[in-house]
């Protein structure tokens, strides 16, 4: 077992936003092949307002 004080933790923010990005690519590729350009269109769109709403509830 280690003793004295621990290493700081590795920033892993850039590796979940290239994540989330992957994820979110691969999300809409399905959906845009199983129900449409319309449905990714609603879901980016549903998304956005998500997000929107969100950054409003925390700010205030």
């Amino acid at each position: 077992m280690r003793k004295g004080p621990l290493d700081t933790a590795p920033n892993y923010t850039n590796t979940a936003l290239v994540m989330g990005a992957v994820n979110l690519i691969w999300v809409l590729a399905v959906i845009w092949a199983t129900l449409g350009f319309a449905a990714v269109l609603a879901t980016g769109y549903a998304l956005d307002r998500l997000i929107v709403w969100r950054a409003r509830r925390r700010a205030g």
